[in-house]
């Protein structure tokens, strides 16, 4: 009798791991789905710094030149101003920064792209402002929503 309990058991038993096991796996998947939310909005804001980033080359270029930079062949000659071309953060292959092309027009120049949240954030001659209609022209451009 005095050696029950005296007696020490080592370990877990298999209940007990699978518990713990499914405990966790658990708790991961629901730090795994509130995580979505968070990423949309990250690789939304790096859209949105991109678009700060063109807006400060094309005024670096306009301070040369005097005048914006035509974006019919971007990014090809404005590395001067901005080395690295902005690439879509999702790594999808598909380039998702548009421009409106300003040839001809020296004063206007516009670049949007669409949001993973909805709407699209566009960067021109007049700033920068998010909408929920896609620019066809400068002119909408330099227009909020």
């Amino acid at each position: 009798m005095l050696q029950l309990f005296t007696k020490k058991n080592r370990g877990f038993t298999l209940i007990e791991l699978l518990v713990v096991i499914a405990i966790i796996g658990i708790l991961s998947s629901i730090v795994l789905v509130s995580m979505g939310g968070a990423r949309k909005s990250a690789r939304d804001g790096v859209r949105k710094a991109d678009m700060r980033q063109l807006i400060t080359a094309q005024e670096m270029y306009n301070g040369t030149e005097d005048a914006y930079y035509p974006l019919a062949t971007y990014p090809a000659s404005i590395t001067t101003y901005m080395p690295k071309t902005p690439v879509d953060p999702t790594n999808s292959g598909a380039y998702i920064y548009k421009t409106i092309s300003n040839v001809g027009v020296t004063d206007k120049f516009c670049y949007y792209a669409a949001l993973e949240s909805g709407g699209f954030y566009i960067a021109s001659h007049v700033g920068n402002v998010t909408r929920s209609t896609e620019p066809t022209t400068l002119d909408l451009c330099a227009t909020a929503n």
